[in-house]
């Protein structure tokens, strides 16, 4: 567990950039080493099994900060795995559609934009992971109850307390931080590990020193 000085950086004015860099820095390791590595594995196997056996869909999704991070899951996870000829992921960005995300927004309501196009897009078996600093998004929340009520596996990336997300999500990776940047640096952190992990056991051991990581 974390102490509470590290969980609420920064609790201060910094004099130059070099004490405040040390100190971000340090946050930032001490916050991603506190996740759950059991939940960390069931993800990476989840992944791997979806990916390669049963070809079932992922959706992901967040807002802001965390939609960005969103697209930058399906295009690596998408991409990166598919290159190494053992994976074949179908991997679904719920924030890419602008035009359906604000027809969505406008004709139904905002907390809807994720899960309507559950609704229409997502099968019993597929899975939803969405990523979010707060876990309280109303929009996130509506689309972990519309997912686990239709027997889709969820899974949330979360900061803060976690909030709802961390409480209704089937596996939940938590940084345990009260800073925007560090929470969003170390979700995009946990996407490269799974990836990376994911890639290095696919490929033969004698090719990877000749492969960009």
């Amino acid at each position: 567990m974390l102490n509470i000085s590290i969980m609420k950086f920064p609790k201060k004015k910094y004099k130059n950039v070099e004490d405040f860099f040390l100190d971000y820095f340090t946050s930032l390791n001490s916050s991603l080493s506190s996740i759950n590595y059991i939940n960390l594995k069931k993800i990476i196997k989840l992944l791997n099994k979806t990916y390669t056996e049963e070809k079932n869909k992922l959706f992901v999704c967040g807002n802001g900060g965390s939609a960005a991070l969103s697209e930058h899951f399906a295009c690596d996870h998408q991409k990166i795995l598919f290159e190494t000829k053992k994976f074949k992921p179908c991997i679904i960005s719920l924030v890419s559609n602008s035009a359906l995300g604000t027809a969505i927004s406008n004709d139904v309501n905002y907390k809807s934009v994720f899960s309507e196009q559950l609704k229409q897009m997502a099968s019993k078996k597929d899975i939803l992971l969405v990523i979010s600093s707060s876990g309280n998004s109303q929009n996130i929340v509506q689309a972990l109850k519309w997912a686990n009520k239709n027997e889709m596996t969820t899974i949330s990336f979360t900061g803060f307390d976690g909030g709802i997300a961390k409480k209704i999500s089937k596996i939940n990776l938590h940084i345990n931080s009260s800073n925007y940047g560090i929470v969003e640096a170390n979700h995009q952190s946990l996407i490269n590990i799974i990836s990376q992990y994911l890639k290095l056991n696919a490929i033969d051991e004698n090719k990877i020193n000749k492969i960009n990581f």
